[in-house]
């Protein structure tokens, strides 16, 4: 009966995308942006070692961070200055080098989009200007960090609005601040911003496209992290980014998934998440995520919600988070958990 109850769900969120009903057209259609960094082209090209740079789009993270660590500072340094837009996107490379590439990158833009992503002391992990602009940030000592937890946000989130003065903690630099303001020193947060996100409630909202090309962008960049030799990640999944999360699940090497506001996962339960990661869930009674049909037709729609029973997720408690973007809001029972959760003291 609830199977049958979902299909004429789907049925109705077809037919609300196709017909342009209850807002589903207003989105924006995006192209994702995919491949290797900008710049590539000039890299391989780039004669100045003597040999052959590792291609971008084929060299593997672990391939990247060995070539690194055959070369002396100098030459490093030499590299960051001819592409820092390689090398502060090449996953694999050495964090500290990353830092300083994307700071340069930064400083020599152009965009003013890009102007407080350049202030000093900003530790800029990825900057990619090509579409609406991608980023990721990282908040305390990465290097020296006992645990690692890694933001990824949902739709209408660039460059532009990656820090933006309002709603703060529906923007990836919001919740990865306040996770990292509850579990103190001992650890770092990421905010990642790293893929093409959905632009409204249009069709890229309710299919997996732009979410299968993020979630290869994902699993590449936490294995850019392992190959740093930075600890197993706990990934914070909110809303559409959830469904990046459930498609990358199985490659992304985290110790648990934590989905918040989740349309679904593209996965009928934990166990076609086909994850070793532990498995959490979090929805609060006034999260509008709670009214989208959570069913999967023809492309269209995400699958169940993690937050049901059924699913297998582990449930995290929520009754003081308000709205689709409160979970990571100071004082509430949901970043507690969050927090425990990065801390692997559940």
């Amino acid at each position: 009966m609830r199977r049958f109850a979902r299909t004429l769900a789907a049925v109705a969120l077809a037919t609300a995308v196709v017909t342009g009903t209850a807002g589903w057209a207003s989105g924006n259609a995006q192209r994702a942006v995919t491949g290797p960094p900008p710049g590539s082209d000039a890299w391989r090209a780039d004669g100045v070692l003597g040999r052959q740079l590792p291609d971008p789009a084929r060299a593997t993270p672990k391939q990247v961070h060995r070539f690194f660590q055959g070369l002396s500072a100098s030459e490093r340094q030499d590299l960051l200055e001819r592409h820092p837009s390689v090398v502060g996107n090449l996953d694999g490379a050495p964090l500290e080098l990353r830092y300083r590439a994307n700071s340069l990158a930064l400083r020599t833009s152009s965009d003013p989009r890009y102007l407080r992503l350049a202030a000093p002391g900003r530790q800029i992990l990825a900057f990619d200007p090509r579409g609406r602009g991608q980023v990721a940030e990282v908040f305390g000592d990465l290097r020296s960090a006992r645990h690692v937890s890694v933001v990824v946000p949902g739709s209408d989130i660039d460059a532009g609005s990656f820090d933006r003065r309002g709603d703060v903690y529906g923007t990836p630099s919001g919740m990865a601040k306040s996770l990292y303001a509850e579990t103190g020193r001992g650890g770092a947060v990421i905010a990642w911003a790293g893929y093409t996100t959905p632009v409204g409630l249009g069709l890229d909202a309710a299919t997996g496209a732009l979410a299968e090309a993020g979630a290869q962008r994902l699993t590449r960049f936490t294995a850019g992290l392992a190959a740093d030799g930075l600890p197993a990640p706990v990934v914070f999944c909110h809303s559409y980014g959830s469904v990046v999360c459930g498609l990358a699940a199985s490659r992304l090497g985290a110790t648990d998934l934590v989905v918040l506001g989740s349309p679904g996962m593209r996965a009928d339960d934990v166990a076609g998440l086909r994850t070793g990661a532990r498995v959490w869930a979090a929805r609060n009674a006034t999260d509008w995520i709670d009214d989208v049909p959570h069913v999967e037709v023809a492309g269209l729609g995400h699958g169940p919600d993690p937050a049901d029973a059924e699913f297998g997720a582990r449930r995290v408690p929520a009754r003081d988070a308000k709205g689709h973007t409160g979970y990571f809001a100071p004082g509430t029972d949901s970043l507690r958990a969050f927090a425990a959760i990065a801390e692997g003291t559940v």
